[in-house]
Order: C-alpha cells, then sequence, then structure tokens
C-alpha cells in the first residue's frame, strides 16, 4: 500500500474511531443488536440460565481459542448450534478470513425457526463487533459507518483498528461490487 493510501485510511479509520466514540451506553453483559442478534462476553456465553432466558439457539464464540472462553457443541448440547472462530484481538490477526463464515453462520441462525444469535468474545467489544459488522455489511447491505452508527446506539463497542482496516477493505470491496452489479 502507498504511503497516501495508508494516510488515506489512517483518516478514515479515525473518523470511523469517532462515530465509537459517540456511543454513550456502558458496557453490559449482552446486548440485541439487531432484531434476534446478539453481542456479549463470555460470561453470558457460559450461562445456560441467561442463554435460555434469551431464547438463543446459536452461538459464535470469536474467541474458540482462548483460555477461558473454550466453548464447543458438547457444552450446548442440543440447545444451541455452535461455531468457534479462534480469533486474536490483535493488530497482526487477519479476521478478515472468518467474515463470509461468520455472516453466513449469523444468517443461517437468524433464518432458522425462532433464531436467535448470540456472538460473543472475551468483552464483546472487538472481534464480535467486527464480526456482527460485517455480517451487517455482507448480508443486510450497510455500509461500514451505517453498520458502525447502527450497532453503537445498542451497544459499546470497541473494534481496533486492525479490524476496522480490515473492515473498511470489505466496505471498498462490497462498494465496487455494488457499482458493478446494484443487485448486490
Amino acid at each position: 500500500m502507498s504511503g497516501s493510501n495508508q494516510r488515506q485510511d489512517l483518516v478514515v479509520i479515525k473518523e470511523l474511531e469517532l462515530i465509537l466514540d459517540s456511543c454513550s451506553l456502558e458496557l453490559t453483559p449482552v446486548d440485541e443488536v439487531w432484531p434476534n442478534l446478539y453481542i456479549g462476553n463470555v460470561g453470558v456465553a457460559q450461562n445456560r440460565k441467561i442463554l435460555h432466558k434469551l431464547s438463543i439457539t446459536h452461538v459464535l464464540n470469536a474467541a474458540h481459542s482462548k483460555q477461558g472462553s473454550i466453548g464447543d457443541q458438547s457444552f450446548y448440547g442440543n440447545t444451541c448450534v455452535y461455531f468457534g472462530i479462534p480469533a486474536e484481538d490483535s493488530d497482526q490477526f487477519n479476521l478478515s478470513q472468518y467474515f463470509k463464515s461468520a455472516a453466513d453462520f449469523i444468517h443461517k441462525g437468524l433464518k432458522s425457526k425462532d433464531g436467535k444469535v448470540l456472538v460473543h468474545c472475551i468483552m464483546g467489544m472487538s472481534r464480535s463487533a467486527s464480526l456482527v459488522l460485517a455480517y451487517l455489511m455482507l448480508k443486510q447491505h450497510l455500509s461500514l459507518r451505517d453498520a458502525l452508527r447502527h450497532v453503537v446506539q445498542k451497544r459499546a463497542i470497541y473494534p481496533n483498528r486492525n479490524f476496522l482496516s480490515l473492515l473498511l477493505t470489505l466496505d471498498e470491496q462490497l462498494t465496487l461490487k455494488r457499482r458493478f452489479c446494484p443487485l448486490l
């Protein structure tokens, strides 16, 4: 990437962080951020009573490899469909390799009978939020800015800069695709 592109991306990332900073909500264990789509922390994901109360049918764990966040289908039995993504909340981790599979899982979960999906990581702020934003962009056709504005009205999130950069790249790719194929 050239220096001017990097500077331009940094300006956009700072704009996106301003949208994130506009959120006045306190961080809570779980919030519904889209109809039947929840972002939460690991405590919620590992509490069967809360999951039952929320009628969660699908759980996407964006911190599958992390100590304290090891989940699997056997933990949920036949009450929830489980999908684990071993994401690291770091400046180097390429979360974009999971954008499509996460969006597909969320979409399928929401389309299932009485489907309610919980996406979580450890805190429910960066990895899980980034995957939900990717879902809103890929399946609900929102721009990154619109997806961010929508989610920060419902939950305090803060994807790291690396994830914002990957989401920005996705946003640019989707914008180009829609320009050439308006039905997308």
